[in-house]
């Protein structure tokens, strides 16, 4: 015959449960022993003050000094005399400096000294290069005609070029390359001025500035006769090889 366990009598059936509930509790009771602080009792002293409320002060004790009495003004004379005023007091009359309307003001005349004529300065005109009448002249290109002038001048201000270029240095070092304009003006004397350059770089207008500032003094050019300014305009190219 098989002995058969009834399930309510089996004790372990709830183990489990009783363990998660007993650890819960060990657990709360650890977390609070860890978190559990003391804090050391502090003694605390009152200090008090104590201030009258009124303070006398004695005064110092000093000896008095038995100074003079001043001594009495001097007494008044017993005559008075009498002096009149004699002298004339010259007054002094301030004219009234206000302008009105009604005031005429005298202009003193001009002395002829003082007359200074002043030449009217005539305007020279500018003539582009490509239109005047007389080109000027180059140093060397006398003798031909306008056609001729103009190749001439412009063959010798390439051969100037040529003979007063100088790459910059700074230029070479920096790989620094481009074509320059430069404008410049022959005035009614036949001198170089008004330079203008316009190029990729500061150092290579520099000495395009330069170059152009060496050009000799030419001969003025002309329109009907007369000396005119001729703006000319030429690029120079900085490269590299």
């Amino acid at each position: 015959m098989e002995i058969k366990k009834n399930p309510k009598a089996d004790l372990n059936k709830k183990s489990g449960l009783f363990f998660v509930i007993g650890l819960a509790v060990v657990l709360l009771l650890v977390w609070r022993a860890l978190e559990y602080k003391s804090y050391p009792k502090e003694k605390t002293y009152i200090q008090t003050i104590a201030v009258a409320d009124y303070l006398e002060e004695e005064a110092p004790v000093t000896e008095a000094l038995n100074t003079p009495p001043p001594p009495p003004p001097p007494a008044a004379p017993a005559i008075i005399e009498v002096v009149e005023d004699i002298a004339e007091i010259e007054e002094t009359i301030i004219k009234s400096t206000e302008v009105s309307q009604e005031t005429v003001v005298e202009k003193p005349p001009l002395k002829a000294e003082e007359i200074i004529l002043v030449e009217e300065e005539e305007e020279v005109p500018e003539v582009p290069f490509a239109v005047i009448e007389d080109v000027p002249v180059f140093p060397g290109c006398k003798g031909k005609s306008n056609e001729e002038q103009k190749e001439c001048f412009q063959k010798k201000i390439q051969e100037h070029v040529q003979k007063n270029f100088s790459y910059p240095e700074v230029a070479v070092e920096m790989g620094i390359q481009g074509k320059v304009y430069v404008q410049f003006i022959i005035d009614d004397k036949g001198n170089i001025g008004n330079v203008r350059t316009r190029g990729p770089n500061k150092l290579l207008e520099k000495e395009a500035d330069r170059i152009i500032s060496l050009l000799p003094q030419m001969s003025p050019g002309r329109q009907r006769g007369r000396p005119v300014k001729v703006p000319y305009t030429i690029p120079i190219t900085f490269r590299l090889q």
